[in-house]
């Protein structure tokens, strides 16, 4: 009389365990991620940016802050004096020694940080990236595709993304080799932020210059 009670109790865990283990979709994973910072309307968080390519090697980190809608500035710590804005109208680049800030209109902008300007309110993971895929790595997931329109310069792009959809870092392979890395951490949601934090203030003494968009 044991035994019928004890094989549907195998066949039933049997079931479970499978159901546990099974790995969501991409689209199911890119939906998480667009769950997440679709109701944010500001975000702050701490980057690393690595640098592999063109016989160079370069490690920076600093403050990311987004807000809504299409602001972006990454504030340098190293180095120290670096800075990328976007006002929503133009972006803004600057290097301690350089010469000149460089000024470029937004709907021109063709940089790898870019992209990341969308993310409150706009995100939309699996129209941004095409062939996309996912691999689970334990506690995370990596999001693998190539974005829209930009098979010419970039071979893939990869998100690492948290189970409730937090991206915890950014791996951009590029069709000549050059592969850059963001690692984000202490991620903020929804921080105050003064009026003027994407207002852009040139250093003293440098001008700025209109760069040309890309060809």
């Amino acid at each position: 009389m044991w035994r019928l009670p004890l094989a549907l109790l195998l066949v039933g865990s049997a079931v479970f365990v499978c159901a546990q283990t099974k790995q969501p979709s991409a689209e199911q994973i890119a939906r998480r991620v667009d769950d997440h910072y679709n109701h944010l309307r500001s975000l702050r968080a701490d980057f690393t940016e690595q640098y592999t390519g063109m016989g160079m090697e370069r490690d920076e980190s600093g403050t990311l802050l987004l807000a809504r809608p299409g602001r972006m500035k990454w504030v340098y710590r190293e180095p120290s004096g670096k800075y990328f804005l976007l006002d929503g109208r133009y972006a803004y680049f600057y290097a301690p020694g350089n010469e000149q800030v460089q000024r470029m209109r937004a709907s021109q902008l063709d940089d790898l940080r870019s992209p990341l300007r969308f993310l409150l309110g706009h995100t939309k993971i699996a129209s941004e990236l095409t062939s996309l895929s996912v691999t689970d790595s334990g506690a995370k997931y990596t999001l693998t595709g190539v974005p829209r329109g930009a098979a010419k310069r970039i071979a893939s792009v990869a998100l690492t993304v948290t189970e409730n959809g937090t991206i915890t870092a950014m791996l951009i392979r590029e069709q000549d080799g050059s592969v850059t890395r963001f690692t984000l951490g202490g991620e903020e949601d929804d921080p105050a932020l003064a009026p003027d934090t994407f207002r852009f203030v040139p250093p003293a003494g440098v001008p700025v210059s209109d760069a040309l968009p890309p060809a």
